[in-house]
């Protein structure tokens, strides 16, 4: 009998929870249960830092089993119940865009071809940049809330303010880009007077840039903790976007240079009310320590990687308002080409929400 034993526990090539009691439902035999010695060979689940919810739920087999409708229902209503309020936000950021295309519109076509081709460079040139060095704050931001650690506020504080330093020193070669649109521009062969209308718009957006080194990061951190009660700070700000553009660009009379300031000044109000709804009621500890959570090394290889995926993205659609301005009649190609690329990045919205939902869980 004990050589029945022996060999039955040398072939069971499972793996379990020994922590947990075995189940009477999965052994043949309850009375050799007990008797079994947990398996020496079996790894330990939480060495990869990840611990299921229930796991109790876990079960001999090397795949988890379906979950029941009532799981998916709920992780689905979980889901939802987030995604819908970044959707929202992601559709106000949308409706600014629209507006400060509105108002070069309004202004003419040349200025509209000038104010296109400059989102178009900002975008590939400094935008798409921060905010795919700020992603890969995500789960480092997503892991340390998840976790038992005691420490865990402190592990987001301290990669908040790592990723913050990060995006302040990338913007130091993208300011130079932007100051050098013009010269760029005309080397790379595109009409003169559109250019010169672009490197107005890209000198007066240059405050934007220290803007987003802290709305980007501050916005993948409340997010990674499912935090969507900003949602109030973009509907307030975005709301003072038309006045601000009515004010600069009609009654001062500054242009494209106002369609710029009035965005600049946007972002600038939106930042200032998430940080004030994080200090004022967020439940959130911002004291830190630079030597809490991950390294400013791998903070700086995690990001890099997540930027290039965003770029190889976001690179192919913008240029082609840069290569509009190679057409026939490029004041109207890369005009057109502007309210085209503006109303098509509404279809993003969505599945960005998503993603954030389900990285956040």
């Amino acid at each position: 009998m004990m050589g029945m034993v022996t060999n039955l526990n040398q072939s069971i090539p499972i793996t379990i929870l020994h922590d947990f009691p075995p189940s009477p439902s999965r052994c043949g035999d309850d009375h050799l249960s007990p008797q079994l010695p947990p398996p020496t060979n079996t790894p330990n689940i939480q060495r990869s830092g990840w611990v299921p919810r229930d796991a109790t739920s876990l079960v001999a087999s090397p795949l988890f089993p379906p979950q029941s409708p009532y799981r998916v229902m709920e992780e689905l209503n979980e889901l939802l119940s987030m995604a819908i309020p970044i959707t929202a936000a992601n559709c106000l950021v949308f409706l600014r865009a629209v507006v400060s295309v509105l108002f070069l519109g309004r202004l003419g076509s040349l200025e509209l071809a000038g104010g296109s081709l400059s989102l178009g460079f900002t975008n590939i040139t400094g935008y798409s940049v921060l905010v795919g060095l700020a992603s890969g704050l995500e789960p480092v931001c997503s892991q340390a809330y998840g976790s038992n650690n005691n420490n865990k506020w402190e592990l987001l504080s301290a990669s908040l303010v790592r990723m913050i330093v990060i995006l302040l020193v990338a913007i130091i070669p993208i300011s130079l880009l932007w100051l050098n649109l013009e010269p760029i521009m005309l080397l790379m062969g595109q009409d003169a007077a559109i250019t010169s209308t672009a490197a107005t718009y890209c000198y007066y957006s240059l405050p934007d840039l220290l803007t987003n080194c802290l709305l980007q990061p501050l916005r993948v951190y409340l997010r990674s903790q499912g935090v969507t009660k900003p949602l109030m700070c973009n509907l307030i700000a975005v709301a003072f976007h038309v006045p601000l553009n009515y004010v600069l660009v009609v009654e001062k009379g500054l242009g494209v240079g106002g369609v710029a300031m009035a965005s600049v000044l946007t972002n600038i109000n939106m930042m200032g009310l998430m940080i004030g709804y994080v200090w004022v009621y967020g439940k959130w500890k911002w004291t830190w320590r630079w030597t809490e959570g991950i390294g400013m090394g791998k903070l700086v290889r995690l990001s890099v990687t997540s930027c290039m995926g965003i770029c190889l993205e976001w690179w192919w659609y913008e240029i082609v308002t840069v290569l509009a301005g190679y057409l026939a009649n490029p004041r109207l190609a890369v005009a057109g080409t502007g309210i085209l690329i503006q109303t098509t990045s509404l279809m993003y919205t969505v599945p960005m929400a998503l993603a954030g939902c389900v990285s956040a869980r």
